[in-house]
């Protein structure tokens, strides 16, 4: 079994490879080992060179995001609130449900394409990738854990040791291992196979429809200053003109104490809204249709408005109805569905 696995890893690699490669020379791929660039995508921002990631190191953290040892009841995963089939969103909660059935303050953002993030959370706290999960394991409405009780539960499970083994060369279960096998697993969540990927990718008989060109060249012109593609984030905070939450979310404010900070959330990606809804970092909007109606009409003026939403002599991004009908036809063109079915990445 374990020389049929390896069999499709390397196997998964190669087809992706060779698909990429028939696209021509502007396509071309970069490999971290398991990591695959598409060749369209810009460089990552994440260090492989101190992780590059491998099938035992994935094979291991694909385990621990499942694994309720990590809260301390032992009911809650990672995967709890990062449900695949929802994009790695924690689908139907305006924000996260955790431990006991704690609320927490903000929508859970998806697990997708996090090579390339620069920062995480809502307000940037978190600078790496392999001091992330370290957040929702030791906040008291996610999983209320320590690091140290979670690590002395790995070690006297089997068959952590010898999968710790496997990935570093000794059974030795630190933090150090232990975050970086959550970062190969998540590392290797990526969305890449959407109709825009493919119309981007110039394959064959893959072509946006009229109206889905057409918002296209809408989205273009007014989204696209924040929600670059290909990621449709620019991994920037800004101030998007929402009323403030019963909370008083701060966002980024918390994190800087700038004041110019103040209510700034992270632009998210717009990749996968067919399975990440409800929007916004407290979830306040259900539809595509609210969300844009809120840029159209409802943006708040703000002291630190960011000042893309200040043109044309009134807050907001003038559109008409049939203007987001068109944004919407094209934003369902970046629906990956292969994404959230991909077996290498359910818990086995």
């Amino acid at each position: 079994l374990k020389a049929m696995k390896r069999v499709y890893w390397i196997i998964a690699g190669l087809l992706a490879v060779a698909g990429m490669a028939a696209c021509g020379k502007d396509h071309t791929e970069e490999s971290f080992e398991g990591f695959i660039k598409p060749g369209y995508f810009p460089e990552p921002a994440y260090h492989f060179s101190t992780n590059t990631v491998t099938k035992e190191g994935f094979e291991l953290g694909r385990k621990l995001f499942y694994e309720r040892l990590l809260s301390a009841n032992n009911t809650i995963s990672c995967g709890s609130c990062h449900i695949q089939t929802s994009a790695f969103t924690h689908h139907g909660h305006s924000v996260s449900h955790g431990i006991f059935d704690r609320m927490g303050t903000r929508n859970s953002p998806p697990v997708m394409n996090l090579a390339w993030n620069t920062s995480f959370m809502w307000d940037g706290g978190i600078f790496d990738l392999d001091l992330q999960a370290i957040a929702p394991i030791t906040n008291h409405a996610e999983m209320d854990e320590t690091m140290e009780n979670v690590l002395t539960k790995l070690r006297n499970t089997p068959p952590y040791p010898s999968l710790f083994s496997a990935a570093f060369g000794s059974s030795e279960i630190n933090t150090s291992r232990f975050l970086k096998a959550l970062s190969q697993f998540m590392l290797m969540c990526n969305s890449t196979n959407s109709k825009y990927d493919s119309v981007m990718r110039h394959e064959a008989g893959k072509t946006f429809t009229v109206e889905e060109q057409q918002g296209y060249n809408l989205f273009r012109q007014k989204c696209n200053a924040c929600h670059r593609e290909p990621l449709f984030t620019d991994n920037s905070f800004r101030n998007n003109g929402i009323a403030i939450s019963m909370v008083n979310d701060e966002g980024r404010y918390s994190v800087t104490q700038n004041p110019g900070d103040r209510y700034t959330f992270k632009v998210p990606s717009l990749r996968n809204l067919a399975y990440t809804a409800p929007y916004m970092h407290d979830g306040r909007f259900f539809t595509l249709e609210a969300v844009l109606d809120h840029y159209s009409g409802q943006v708040q003026a703000t002291p630190n408005l960011d000042p893309l939403l200040q043109q044309g002599g009134h807050p907001g991004i003038v559109m008409t109805a049939e203007e987001k009908n068109r944004i919407i036809s094209f934003l369902n063109t970046l629906n990956d569905r292969s994404f959230i079915l991909d077996k290498k990445l359910s818990e086995q």
